[in-house]
């Protein structure tokens, strides 16, 4: 049952000020969790420091405060530097009563006449505790924590979520059964893609070194049977892929076992799945590992049902119900059932060790204080970072299709489907939750994202917009847009709507009440040429075939009746790519005004219009929006984020990808604002993930970034129908 989180703060506070600190560490936690930088999220750490200095917990209590330093409102900050020097002091002298108490006068530094009136959803429901000893009264006037309005930019909204609690079949008919082949089709296309990918920057790599092993004497240059070299590779690779990839994650993201008990005490239903399918389908039991993270993750990995592990996070286990972690499991057995956990497993042995490397270069660059080896570094970076999405993109059909199949395998073996919408919907609150509080997307999240059931890039919007509106107006575009199929080609997840869609028609087969109840099919007022302009570019490169094959034809003609001869389309079939960079070029031009409308003066849109804005089913990302909006800018600092792949704004309520381009030599970067209140204005866009394409970023003391997007998309069409000009003028 959601609770307020004004309430649940006062509640709270009222259970520190009567010395049950077990219960207001219980509530105050599950607020600060859940309002994050908020001010009453905010409130409640500052009152989970002094219960732990209460209950002698100094260690927590100096480790909070250390947190609350790095705050943005100066009088947290005033009050955790003050807190912490007395519970350092008190914590070298072994007084925990003395610390309390000096932590708790410290409070007085934040009372004002009026409390934030705000509110939050909270999922979770707080168990009642059992009575502990009664502790010294807090005085009255140190129970509320609160601050002056104004001292916070972003403030809460109004956030409540609802869960149905729909139930479960306890008898149900068996689903038809899927065809398997189109997985098995694509898991062999995935292997191909993959093997393609590897050959060509294996032999890329081989070249430049015999380019150098040429200019020096005695050392004949490398040669080598690619083909045969890297097929090998990969057979070798996927025979070793759970042991390698045991150590990968242990190493880099600190994986331990996870006990049967340990996970029967999370979850009775998921033990008895396992051992009931797994004795059904005559396996070995899976190996259990979990992830010490608090986002909600799982994965599956291993070349056998024999040799399979699954993998889940902490925070999945804390943050799910007993039936919704059953439904994960599942979901993940899907996997080994069909399979496809092979293919994903080979994926990840590629993967991580280029994300690891992209991750060290970016370490290093920071560690440099010289501007020449931290562009060094950078650039290493990038191109580990380029060369970790190349081979990314070799999965994504992969990554998308086996999640229809095993969300159908789950609900048949669980009789649950609400169940696991549940699950992907809280996992999907979860993701954006982390993203928020880390303000930044962390390395596991980003580096696993392609193995895990839920995408965190979907999860931006959906995820921390959960509450300001329903899921359903929420999730309208993922199965209304006619054209959302063509959007969610470069994803590495389906749509989210759709698969909840497909759940709940399951719900409703079985006469169950459903989870998330989505409007039936309805014919959407779309304008059609928006579509074409949409995908003007691609257009181009089909004309750009038709204009290389008039050219051939026209050779044809005239070599036959002997009208003339152009030996260059003959001897040359380049022409090709000339027409294509032309018809390409074209296209994009007539994008371009479309794309980027001239935005004189912005409509001043506030926090809560995001979410409706992006709820538009008929919406498209040339349909932009012109907006201006204050908020938060959030993302990786330093090297790791010289691309702006990590960028991301945050409202009071919801967080939206934003796109940068800057200028060459740019002095100021966007980097150096993350963390610090920002004004965007730029091109909203609704896609398969929503996002922003800045125009310009603001700051509170007037310096400016400017993003020029359309420029670069003009420079870059004027280059390719240059070169494609050069191509055929070149004969």
């Amino acid at each position: 049952m959601a609770s307020q989180p004004e309430e649940s703060l006062d509640v709270g506070l009222a259970a520190l000020k009567q010395g049950d600190y077990q219960k207001a560490l219980v509530i105050l936690k599950a607020v600060a969790t859940k309002e994050g930088n908020n001010p009453a999220g905010l409130q409640a750490e500052i009152g989970l420091v002094v219960a732990y200095a209460r209950t002698s917990q100094l260690d927590e209590a100096i480790a909070l405060c250390k947190i609350l330093i790095q705050s943005h409102n100066s009088q947290v900050k005033e009050w955790a530097e003050r807190s912490l020097e007395q519970l350092t002091k008190s914590h070298l002298n072994t007084q925990a009563a003395q610390a309390s108490d000096n932590t708790i006068q410290n409070t007085q530094a934040l009372q004002t006449s009026d409390h934030i009136s705000s509110s939050v959803a909270t999922d979770n429901v707080i168990s009642k505790q059992q009575e502990q000893p009664r502790q010294p009264e807090i005085k009255e006037n140190e129970k509320s924590f609160a601050f002056e309005k104004g001292a916070l930019a972003i403030r809460p909204k109004a956030k409540t979520i609802y869960w149905r609690q729909a139930k479960r079949a306890k008898v149900w008919q068996p689903l038809q059964k899927l065809n398997l082949i189109p997985l098995r089709l694509l898991m062999a296309g995935t292997f191909l893609a993959l093997f393609w990918v590897t050959r060509q920057l294996l032999v890329l790599a081989i070249t430049l070194l015999n380019n150098v092993l040429i200019k020096l004497p005695n050392i004949p240059p490398i040669q080598l049977n690619f083909d045969l070299f890297v097929f090998i590779l990969l057979l070798g690779l996927i025979c070793f892929s759970p042991w390698v990839l045991d150590a990968l994650l242990t190493r880099f993201y600190n994986q331990r076992p996870l006990s049967q008990e340990t996970l029967n005490r999370r979850s009775r239903e998921t033990i008895r799945l396992l051992q009931r399918f797994c004795k059904q389908q005559n396996w070995r039991l899976p190996n259990l590992s979990v992830l010490p993270i608090s986002a909600p993750v799982a994965l599956t990995y291993g070349n056998l049902p024999r040799n399979a592990r699954i993998v889940v996070s902490q925070g999945l286990l804390e943050q799910l119900a007993d039936d919704e972690i059953a439904t994960i499991y599942a979901l993940e057995l899907g996997h080994i059932a069909h399979g496809d956990f092979v293919v994903m497993s080979l994926l990840l042995v590629f993967t991580i060790p280029v994300y690891m490397l992209y991750q060290q270069f970016s370490r290093w660059g920071d560690r440099k204080s010289q501007q020449v080896w931290r562009s060094v570094m950078g650039i290493m970076a990038s191109l580990a970072y380029g060369f970790w999405r190349l081979l990314t993109l070799a999965g994504l059909f992969i990554s998308q299709l086996r999640l229809y199949y095993s969300d159908r395998l789950t609900t048949g073996i669980t009789g649950n489907p609400n169940g696991l919408v549940r699950a992907l919907l809280k996992i999907s609150i979860g993701l954006a939750d982390h993203v928020q509080k880390e303000e930044h997307t962390s390395w596991q999240l980003e580096s696993l994202n392609i193995a895990a059931p839920v995408s965190y890039q979907q999860t931006l919007f959906l995820g921390s917009a959960a509450g300001h509106n329903t899921f359903e107006s929420l999730l309208m575009w993922d199965y209304l847009n006619p054209y959302r199929w063509w959007f969610v080609i470069n994803n590495t997840h389906p749509l989210m709507g759709d698969r909840l869609q497909r759940l709940s028609s399951i719900a409703e087969y079985w006469h169950l009440e459903k989870e998330v109840y989505f409007a039936s099919q309805q014919t959407l007022k779309i304008q059609h040429q928006s579509f074409f302009r949409q995908i003007a570019p691609y257009v181009g490169i089909l004309i750009g075939f038709v204009l290389a094959g008039l050219m051939w034809l026209v050779w044809q003609i005239g070599f036959t009746f002997k009208l003339f001869n152009l030996k260059w389309i003959y001897d040359d079939w380049s022409f090709v790519t000339g027409c294509l960079l032309i018809g390409w070029s074209i296209g994009l031009m007539i994008r371009i005004n479309y794309f980027f409308p001239e935005i004189k003066t912005p409509t001043i849109y506030t926090d809560e219009d995001l979410p409706r804005l992006l709820a538009n089913p008929a919406a498209i990302p040339i349909d932009s929006v012109g907006i201006r909006l204050v908020g938060k800018l959030l993302g990786r600092c330093g090297t790791s984020n010289w691309l702006s792949q990590d960028l991301i704004f945050q409202s009071s309520t919801c967080l939206v990808k934003l796109h940068h381009v800057s200028w060459l030599g740019q002095q100021v970067s966007s980097q150096q604002w993350i963390g610090r209140q920002i004004t965007v204005t730029g091109w909203l866009r609704r896609g398969a993930t929503p996002w922003i394409d800045i125009q310009t970023l603001h700051t509170q003391n007037g310096q400016t970034i400017h993003s020029p997007h359309p420029i670069w998309s003009t420079i870059l069409a004027v280059a390719a129908v240059a070169w494609g000009a050069y191509i055929l003028l070149r004969g």
